[in-house]
């Protein structure tokens, strides 16, 4: 490897070791000048490793025989918000569970932008969800006038561990926002917070009052909420916590209650995301309720999840790319997803990470300005969870051994988390094959940032053309690449 940099520093992660080095500065063109290529990949031990530099040279008009990943700078689209990863009680009561060694490491692992990969999203819950070690609310049973509100129940683990992730990121750095999956049983119609049901309209205000109260109480704790979902999954009857809501009924319940509680208590300054289910319904979602001047009018934009049940629903990234055509004005943002179905075993499958960069990559290219992974921390059965729905995280704590557990999935989100900073702007990006897929930004420094990932068996010898210029690379088997320039 020629490495034409100056300074080099290292950080050690499950047995790996990640380099990064301070970069020249760039002349104005790209003829001579070098692509950094950092790198994780199957049956080698790279792991967001710096594995080139190579130089651009002159080359003129492509043959068809040569595959090619080509960019062009000067077409740019949505601005990127960043990447991050729900803060659930499964995922904090696992952290405290773990010696504080280990506690210092995940931090830095996920929230330090020099010696980890970076995270400046973070999601949590409002109420107990699946990913509780039971159900709760912050209030008494039939409390319509909320003068029992109080969060008491997440001092415990939930608001220290996001104050740590907080602390770890940087001032000013990480963006919460909260999610609820149930309002209290007495609000809904089926009188239980768990299986379905609907909040019943007599209910609309102070549930709405409810997420204030949230909003507020955590920033007396000293964590700004940045953004709150309506709800979470509202087509989905769980037996977990959930509730129903339909287009309508979601559209209803924010233009006359929750945007106005909003705007009358302050907080019009905390965004407001509709939808935030699969990509199946989402243009129908997204039309009902941006269609409405009124509700528009409160909607930062839409959320949206992988999780695809139906048979033949397939991904439905055109989907994605629709609502973002048809309403260019608000934002597009992955709210969850995660590998479901944990198995201890299966964690050192490479599909769990070619699953986050299949759908990264896809997404970012429909028009999505952020990715929200789910737990970013589970135990060795994958929870803790309240009804048995056990899933994968991209780091997992084996709580009676104490070890950290990264998955590859882990080294797959950093790629983008790591090189790709808030306020870049996607530039066009496409590969002349399609064993190759990518994506590509220029962050507010001004450096671009393509990321390249081949699912194939074999190697990819591909030239990365920019108007004029190439540089000849590999894409080795089942990997994904940033490239920095």
């Amino acid at each position: 490897m020629r490495k034409v940099l100056s300074t080099v520093s290292c950080f050690l992660i499950t047995g790996f070791t990640v380099c990064t080095w301070g970069q020249k500065k760039q002349n104005d063109k790209l003829s001579g000048k070098n692509v950094l290529v950092y790198t994780t990949a199957y049956n080698t031990r790279y792991r967001l490793s710096l594995t080139d530099s190579i130089g651009f040279q002159a080359m003129a008009q492509p043959l068809e025989t040569q595959i090619c990943v080509f960019v062009d700078p000067d077409k740019s689209f949505q601005t990127f918000l960043g990447i991050g990863g729900a803060l659930t009680d499964a995922a904090a009561e696992t952290f405290y569970k773990m010696p504080a060694e280990k506690q210092k490491e995940l931090m830095t692992a996920y929230f330090d932008n020099k010696n980890g990969i970076g995270y400046t999203i973070a999601r949590t819950n409002i109420n107990s969800c699946d990913f509780s070690s039971d159900s709760y609310t912050y209030i008494e049973e039939g409390d319509k006038e909320l003068s029992t509100f109080n969060i008491a129940h997440d001092k415990k683990f939930k608001i220290p561990f996001i104050k740590e992730a907080i602390s770890t990121a940087g001032s000013g750095r990480l963006h919460v926002y909260a999610s609820p999956w149930s309002p209290p049983a007495f609000m809904k119609d089926n009188n239980d917070m768990l299986h379905g049901g609907k909040l019943k309209k007599e209910f609309y205000q102070s549930w709405a009052n409810y997420y204030a109260k949230f909003i507020k109480a955590y920033k007396k704790e000293g964590i700004n909420i940045w953004g709150i979902t309506i709800q979470n999954e509202p087509m989905a009857t769980q037996k977990w916590e959930s509730c129903i809501y339909t287009a309508e009924e979601e559209k209803d319940f924010l233009k006359n209650a929750l945007g106005p509680v909003m705007t009358k208590q302050g907080l019009s300054n905390v965004k407001i995301i509709g939808w935030d289910h699969n990509r199946d319904l989402l243009y129908q979602r997204a039309s009902a309720l941006l269609e409405d001047p009124v509700a528009a009018k409160y909607l930062w934009g839409i959320g949206f999840h992988w999780y695809e049940t139906w048979s033949g629903s397939g991904p439905g990234f055109e989907n994605v790319k629709l609502v973002h055509e048809s309403f260019p004005g608000k934002n597009l943002f992955f709210t969850e997803g995660c590998k479901e179905s944990f198995e201890l075993d299966k964690v050192n499958d490479w599909p769990l990470g070619e699953k986050y960069g299949y759908n990264m990559i896809n997404d970012f290219n429909n028009g999505s300005v952020g990715f929200t992974d789910w737990n970013i921390l589970l135990d060795e059965r994958g929870g803790p969870n309240h009804v048995g729905n056990f899933c994968f995280a991209p780091v997992i704590g084996n709580t009676k051994t104490g070890e950290l557990i990264y998955t590859n999935a882990y080294y797959y989100i950093g790629q983008f988390s790591k090189f790709i900073k808030p306020g870049a702007k996607r530039i066009a990006s496409s590969a002349s094959r399609t064993q190759l897929l990518t994506t590509a930004f220029r962050n507010p420094d001004g450096k671009i940032v393509v990321i390249v990932m081949n699912q194939g068996d074999k190697i990819v010898p591909y030239f990365l053309w920019i108007k004029g210029n190439a540089a000849k690379l590999n894409a080795l088997p089942h990997s994904i690449a940033t490239l920095i320039f």
